[in-house]
């Protein structure tokens, strides 16, 4: 039996209640009134289906429930939800206890990381611990209390385990407070006994009362405000690097506002890529290992780098031999005091947003020198033409390269389609290649790097945004971690694009071991040969089938003409639908340039073997750059 939030009902099992609970939160942010739980994905098993499972039957017409093949994946449906969303909306993942629940660890880091919202209900032991081992039952003879659920503790933002049923009270509203807030947001988790899911309690009314969790933007505070606006004025090349957070804030008209009123140029992190559109004038692309020639070129001479959202990877730094200016100083804008301090930089600790209007304002009559503005514009320009010789192929009748494959795509999608990847040798080539047209249509997550996350990303970003074209990208080795939410996305008749190249295996990886002296043992996807090593005849499988088998429509593409072809009967199609292709590794066709700036993966300092030795010279010569900015 059905009922609705206005029932007047206060005895409920604790799974009831927090179902009905999670229906009546909602966000708000500028005027805008968001639900803050849009649904909940789940695998039901003994430690939930009677509990949350039965719930979310009682109260199927106020919690909408997704069905999902793979736990991890139902975290990375919901992240990329989350992250369509901007964060303002969210949704739950629910599991059985045992290996259901700790399948969610993967996606809740990768959730954290990216500092994206979702909350995980993982059912867990009996709390009355009336058999003692149950099935899937971690003992650990000195901590009765722990189980595998203290797993996400580490990976979590905020964690509980319900033993009693008024315990879900303090907890579930501290929960909603953490998903809500962008300072602090990521994974949520709330492990649930199986037993107590299903313990009744008489609960107050007021618990199921609607409530809207407001999303601050916090101003800048005065002090600091007046510091960042006395060192731009100082700065003879200053670069912006703009990350995921002016995203999150719906900030990208604030730092075209400001581009276009000082002339300071706008480099971007994988996340905050698309925070100008590609053909701005200030906008130099992907910065860091996986950047541009010019972006990478200026961050070498700035003299003021101003981080806006940014976390400051590793990849965004060059494993910190980047800012190689002995007087680089910086100054953060960013909403989490933890980010803002990084680099011992100058800080501006507020919304993206609400910073940077407010510097544009401080900073009127400020404006770069026409020589600097004039040297990036040009390298932007020569960027341009390594663009276009990587996406130009010659022969239509040819297979086509992998950087050829991206050229067909950039000429089919619309302005508003989202591309979404994570890992591989693809997010090297689209930060330096792709071309972005709006806001949020390039994803790719690459905090946590994830394999598999591209399919059910796109399913959650589907249905965050349902009258959009949203291609998953994906190569072989990714495709094989977690093909499973195909079934998902058939079953809901969700019609993303899939666009599956098959390079034979980790050409990421094996291009990264033969660098550092690894000789790409281990990353081919082939038969052993006569010798023992992975270098015989490619593996026969066929992809395609594979995804047609799990009910995908399937087009098959051998040529760029047939791409090309695939690709537009794709974006037109009202079903799942993948594009197969097969890319040549060994054509002398245009292929992405290579990495503008080190990345450090440490290489074996003894070795017999020729290639490691050379590697590891060049390691010494490469890691000597490396700088501390104190």
């Amino acid at each position: 039996m059905s009922h609705s939030t206005s029932e007047a009902t206060s005895r409920l099992t604790v799974a009831q209640a927090l179902v009905r609970f999670l229906s009546a939160q909602y966000t708000a942010r500028d005027g805008e009134r968001h639900r803050l739980i849009t649904g909940t994905w789940g695998i039901f098993g003994h430690g939930n289906v009677a509990g949350i499972g039965q719930a979310l039957l009682e109260y199927s017409d106020v919690m909408p429930y997704h069905q999902g093949r793979n736990e991890q994946a139902m975290v990375h449906a919901a992240v990329g939800h989350a992250r369509q969303l901007d964060r303002l909306s969210a949704q739950a993942v629910t599991t059985s206890i045992g290996p259901g629940a700790t399948n969610l660890v993967t996606g809740a880091a990768l959730a954290t990381v990216n500092r994206l919202p979702v909350l995980l209900l993982p059912g867990d032991y009996f709390a009355t611990r009336p058999a003692d081992p149950l099935l899937q039952q971690l003992e650990h003879p000195g901590q009765f209390d722990m189980s595998v659920n203290d797993t996400l503790r580490p990976v979590s933002r905020y964690f509980d385990r319900i033993t009693r049923p008024e315990q879900l009270i303090p907890s579930a509203l501290q929960a909603m407070r953490i998903l809500a807030d962008p300072a602090e947001t990521g994974a949520v988790t709330l492990a649930l006994p199986q037993d107590v899911q299903a313990e009744a309690y008489d609960w107050p009314e007021e618990f199921f009362a609607e409530r809207v969790w407001t999303v601050r933007r916090p101003a800048p505070d005065p002090a600091e405000l007046a510091e960042a606006v006395r060192a731009i004025r100082a700065a003879h090349r200053p670069l912006v690097i703009a990350g995921g957070g002016v995203h999150h804030s719906r900030a990208e008209d604030a730092l075209k506002a400001l581009a276009d009123a000082t002339g300071i140029p706008v480099a971007a992190t994988q996340a905050g890529k698309g925070s100008l559109r590609h053909d701005h004038p200030a906008d130099l692309g992907g910065i860091g290992h996986t950047g541009t020639a010019v972006a990478d070129d200026l961050a070498r001479t700035a003299d003021l780098v101003i981080g806006v959202g940014t976390r400051y990877t590793d990849f965004t730094t060059a494993s910190g031999t980047l800012f190689q200016n002995p007087e680089v100083r910086f100054l953060n804008l960013n909403i989490t005091a933890f980010d803002a301090h990084k680099l011992a930089a100058r800080t501006v600790v507020a919304d993206a947003r609400a910073a940077l209007e407010a510097l544009t304002a401080q900073l009127a009559g400020f404006r770069v020198d026409p020589a600097y503005e004039a040297g990036y514009r040009a390298g932007k320009e020569r960027w341009e033409q390594v663009v276009e010789a990587a996406y130009r192929a010659g022969d239509e009748d040819a297979v086509p390269t992998q950087t050829q494959v991206l050229g067909a795509l950039d000429a089919v999608v619309g302005d508003e389609d989202v591309v979404i990847n994570a890992a591989g040798s693809l997010p090297g080539d689209l930060h330096k290649l792709w071309r972005t047209r709006s806001r949020r249509q390039y994803h790719l997550e690459y905090g946590f790097s994830c394999m598999g996350y591209e399919i059910p990303a796109a399913i959650g970003v589907q249905q965050a945004a349902p009258d959009t074209a949203v291609w998953a990208l994906v190569g072989d080795g990714t495709y094989l971690m977690m093909p499973t939410e195909i079934v998902t996305a058939v079953q809901e008749g969700l019609p993303v694009k899939l666009v599956l190249i098959q390079n034979h295996g980790y050409a990421s990886i094996g291009g990264l071991s033969e660098s550092v002296g690894g000789e790409r043992f281990g990353t081919a996807y082939r038969y052993r040969a006569a010798d023992g090593t992975f270098s015989g005849a490619p593996l026969p499988v066929d992809l395609a089938a594979n995804a047609a088998s799990l009910g995908m429509d399937v087009l098959r593409a051998k040529t760029v003409r047939e791409l090309r072809e695939a690709l537009a009967t794709a974006r037109a199609a009202d079903a799942p639908t993948c594009v197969y292709v097969e890319t040549d590794t060994s054509s002398p066709a245009p292929t992405a340039p290579g990495a503008e700036a080190w990345w450090d993966v440490p290489v074996a300092e003894a070795a017999t073997r020729e290639a490691a030795l050379r590697a590891r010279e060049d390691y010494d010569r490469q890691v000597a750059g490396r700088r501390r900015h104190l």
